[in-house]
């Protein structure tokens, strides 16, 4: 197993075990590709949830210009429930699970076709 599968199985388990959310595994494999190599930067690799520039960057790089969604206060919110779900206390938030998380609320699942 390779590093990228280990990342991938550490996210899987964190879906199940702290979000509750029982994984597509290969929505999560396509979501993780898609960090590129920020998956294998401790510090990239984690969203800083108590930074409002890193909630930003989030709804810019990632929903705005990944997902293709129009900027609006429900991106903030979406945002939001998703560090909830995951559990503000959790101390490494994972970028590929918020990631996922954020595609599946807003059912854009097809950008990863």
């Amino acid at each position: 197993m390779g590093k990228r599968d280990e990342l991938i199985a550490q996210y899987a388990d964190d879906l199940r075990n702290k979000c509750g959310v029982e994984p597509d595994m290969d929505l999560l494999t396509k979501v993780a590709i898609g960090c590129g190599p920020a998956i294998y930067d401790a510090d990239a690799s984690t969203v800083a949830a108590t930074q409002e520039s890193e909630l930003e960057t989030v709804k810019n790089n990632f929903l705005i210009k990944k997902l293709g969604l129009s900027d609006g206060p429900e991106l903030m919110d979406a945002i939001n429930k998703v560090i909830d779900q995951y559990g503000r206390s959790e101390r490494n938030k994972y970028r590929a699970v918020v990631y996922y998380l954020l595609t599946k609320h807003f059912g854009r699942e097809s950008v990863y076709g």
